[in-house]
Order: C-alpha cells, then sequence, then structure tokens
C-alpha cells in the first residue's frame, strides 16, 4: 500500500467519526449536563492523549519546557477545550443538532476575518464576496429559511453555536505558532483544561449522581472527538504528499453528520440545513480557491 492510500485510510476513518460527534453530542446530552459531559470526556481525552506520549516516547519534551510555553498551554487550555466545548455543547444542549453543528462549521470563515487583526492579513474583494456567500447560509439555517424576516429560531443557540466557531478560530491561529509536538501541546491544553471545568463545575455545583449512559456518551466523545481523531489525522497528513490532497475530504464531514443525525437522533432535516450547509460549503471553497491562485 502506497504512502498516500494510508493517508486516505486514516484521513477518512477521522472524517468519519468525527460525522457521528454530533450525533453522540445530543444524545448524550440527554443524560449528563453539557458541563459534565465536557468534564468526563475531557478526562477521557487527557489520558488518552497521556498513552499516546508514553507510546510515542514524547516524555522527555516536558523537561524542556519553559515558563512561557508552561503559561501559552494554560491560556490555550482555556480557550480549548474549556471555552470552545463548554459554548458549544451548550449550544447543542439548546438547539437541534443539525443547527448547532452546521453552524459551528463557519469557523473557516471566521479564522479569515480574524486573521486581519490577529495576523494583520489583507483580504481582497473576491475574498470579502466569498465570506459573505457563507454569512448568508448561516442566515438561512438560524432563521430556518425565513431570510426576510430574520425570524431567529432559537437566538441564544445561534449565538452560541457561532461564538463556538470564533474560540476555534482563535485558538487555531495561536496554536500554530506554537512549534513543539502538537500531541505534546493538546495534551498540556487538555490537562489545563480539565483544571478549569473541574473548577467552573465546583463553584456552579454541577456534579451529580453519574448516569451510565451520560458516561459513556462523554468516554465516546472523548476518544473519537478529542483524541484518537486528532491522531488519525495527523497520521494522515504525515502521509499524504500534500496536504490538499486530503484537506478537501472534510467538507465530507458536515453531510455525513446531517445524515447521521437523521437516523440516530431522529430529527427531520430541514431544508434550510441543507441549503445552508451548502452555501457555506460554497463560501469556503471558494476562499479557498482564491488563495490556492494567489499561492501559485
Amino acid at each position: 500500500m502506497t504512502n498516500q492510500n494510508k493517508s486516505y485510510i486514516y484521513a477518512l476513518s477521522a472524517i468519519l467519526f468525527w460525522s457521528t460527534i454530533g450525533s453522540a453530542f445530543k444524545i448524550t446530552l440527554r443524560y449528563i449536563s453539557f458541563a459534565e459531559l465536557l468534564f468526563y470526556a475531557v478526562l477521557v481525552s487527557f489520558l488518552f492523549l497521556l498513552l499516546s506520549i508514553k507510546a510515542g516516547k514524547k516524555g522527555n519534551q516536558f523537561f524542556s519546557l519553559s515558563l512561557p510555553e508552561i503559561f501559552s498551554s494554560a491560556l490555550l487550555g482555556f480557550i480549548n477545550p474549556f471555552l470552545y466545548y463548554l459554548v458549544l455543547l451548550k449550544a447543542y444542549d439548546i438547539l437541534p443538532a443539525q443547527e448547532a453543528g452546521t453552524l459551528n462549521y463557519i469557523w473557516p470563515v471566521v479564522l479569515v476575518l480574524l486573521s486581519i487583526p490577529l495576523l494583520k492579513q489583507k483580504i481582497g474583494f473576491w475574498s470579502l464576496i466569498a465570506i459573505l456567500v457563507s454569512f448568508t447560509g448561516t442566515l438561512v439555517i438560524a432563521t430556518r429559511g425565513d431570510l426576510t424576516g430574520l425570524n431567529f429560531g432559537n437566538p441564544l443557540g445561534v449565538a452560541l453555536a457561532l461564538c463556538s466557531a470564533i474560540f476555534w478560530s482563535v485558538f487555531w491561529i495561536y496554536n500554530v505558532k506554537d512549534k513543539r509536538d502538537e500531541v505534546v501541546k493538546l495534551f498540556l491544553n487538555f490537562g489545563f483544561g480539565l483544571i478549569y471545568i473541574f473548577i467552573y463545575l465546583l463553584i456552579t455545583k454541577g456534579f451529580h449522581p453519574v448516569n451510565t449512559f451520560g458516561i459513556l456518551g462523554s468516554v465516546y466523545i472523548g476518544i473519537f472527538e478529542m483524541g484518537l481523531t486528532f491522531i488519525l489525522w495527523l497520521k494522515a497528513m504525515k502521509f499524504s504528499s500534500t496536504t490538499a490532497k486530503i484537506s478537501n475530504l472534510v467538507f465530507l464531514s458536515p453531510f455525513l453528520s446531517l445524515i447521521i443525525i437523521h437516523f440516530a437522533v431522529g430529527e427531520t432535516i430541514l431544508p434550510s440545513t441543507i441549503v445552508g450547509l451548502v452555501i457555506i460549503v460554497g463560501g469556503i471553497l471558494m476562499q479557498r480557491s482564491i488563495g490556492f491562485k494567489k499561492a501559485k
């Protein structure tokens, strides 16, 4: 088997697992609060990443950590997993899974916008048009197709889902600047995030008797959303001759997710969700095409 074929297998495996997460969020939230779900999922992911570091013999990297690097991990851990997932899971708690997951998918567009003040990048006219196209898609989903009336089905849920996209974009921008090993960085982020969510639950008195289905769902999410899938994607990028060959495969995920949500959660997928998602992806692909042409 060629390295490129190995890359496709790893990438498609990661995408398949990611596609199940929206359903896993919604089903698990029937049995456990969103904050407790985050705590147990992050705990599982933290332990999984610890095992990965031991298996990869990367433990010696912790002895060379500087104070600025530790501070960076503490800050990034506050953004992700703490803020990002806390806000996203609350959005899933109050919105249909199809809306929460699809609205969160606007993050690549938010990333471009935030790169202007944070990375001092400039965007051209057609990039701006692509951004407006994607945001039109979010309006279609948020208003459930009622663009003229602008009647939002759940304004708070929509705001939370879009805020989660902002948090993820901020995390991504600052994370790529850190050149440490990706698994080690994620392990430290989740270690600090675990502390933050534990304190949050203590303050809000959020700990309750454990529900078996809630724990099982949290374990699944901790492994397949926050742990194993990340490592599979890293392997896919490692074996691929170019990132472009696998990067566009991620656009399969939201569409697969809608199918799984329909059958696993029982939601009727609204036409506005499908149309909005197509518009969002179209805007993102337009933006990528513009970036590719500039890079040539």
